[in-house]
């Protein structure tokens, strides 16, 4: 699929930049670090940060006890990953066709990833969460508010990408969650304030 191909090759050309930008995001952002040690609390085993671009998400969830690994769809990104955070996992993969066993995390971390993700392709993608997560698994996902889909051509450190960024109206994605077989649990609300909010989704199998 040619939004693949774009959306690799675009993060492979911001890697390095992407990182700088993201690297005090958890400073910035308290209730988001707040979201991510109330995943780490409730989750109970291994959990799978699917998007994990340079492995700040990842790491952060490792530092509070949990056995935390990354996949991205970016070659770039996890060379960048394993170079940051070297005793933790990381692979090359996609989301959409994850190639876990079934049953085999206890969770699933889709932070501001599942954006990139085409309408069309987001059922399928939720059932691969669904499918590699163990009973009474936890997934958390982050993404941006808003209504319809805009191309972005310039990123982090003025870098050519092509990537369509998708925003989402909380009812959307919920109703799309709990078709995949979860029990969504709450919603927060980021930033309501915003141009674009974020919010987060917490939901179980």
């Amino acid at each position: 699929m040619t939004w693949l191909a774009d959306t690799a090759t675009s993060y492979d050309t911001v890697a390095s930049s992407y990182a700088d930008f993201v690297s005090d995001a958890l400073e910035k952002e308290p209730y988001l670090k707040a979201a991510l040690k109330l995943f780490a609390a409730e989750v109970d085993g291994p959990v799978v940060d699917v998007g994990c671009g340079p492995g700040h998400f990842t790491a952060y969830l490792a530092s509070l006890g949990v056995e935390a690994s990354g996949v991205d769809l970016s070659p770039g990104m996890i060379d960048l990953a394993r170079r940051s955070h070297p005793g933790l996992r990381f692979e090359v993969g996609s989301m959409t066709d994850l190639a876990l066993p079934d049953g085999s995390v206890a969770g699933v971390l889709a932070s501001w990833s599942l954006i990139h993700v085409p309408d069309e392709s987001v059922p399928a993608t939720l059932g691969h969460f669904h499918r590699v997560l163990r009973p009474g698994g936890l997934l958390m996902i982050g993404y941006h508010v808003g209504a319809g889909t805009r191309l972005k051509t310039e990123g982090y450190g003025g870098h050519p990408m092509r990537v369509n960024v998708h925003l989402r109206q909380p009812w959307w994605l919920a109703r799309r969650v709990r078709d995949a077989g979860f029990t969504v649990d709450a919603e927060w609300l980021l930033s309501p304030g915003a141009k674009v909010p974020q919010a987060i989704l917490f939901a179980a199998k």
